[in-house]
């Protein structure tokens, strides 16, 4: 099945096996299998180097605030 779609990554790989064949399989166990077969590459990092200050920087206690959050609620999943 991988031989046949080769741009599909781990992920998608995992997700279409499961629901053509009924049977449960990860993303991680995919991404093994294929390294283990050299049919994938290790994922290339770009390595980011901290900066020594901040951009925005503040002129007070208390005056930069940031949040983050994400809920997506789809039906019939979980």
């Amino acid at each position: 099945m991988a031989l046949d779609i080769p741009e599909l990554s781990p992920r998608e790989f995992a997700v279409r096996f499961t629901d053509t064949k009924g049977c449960f399989v990860s993303e991680s166990s995919v991404y093994r299998l294929l390294k283990a077969h050299d049919l994938i590459s290790s994922p290339a990092f770009i390595v980011m180097k901290a900066a020594s200050e901040f951009r925005d920087k503040t002129t007070a206690i208390n005056k930069m605030w940031q949040t983050d959050f994400t809920y997506f609620k789809i039906i019939g999943w979980g």
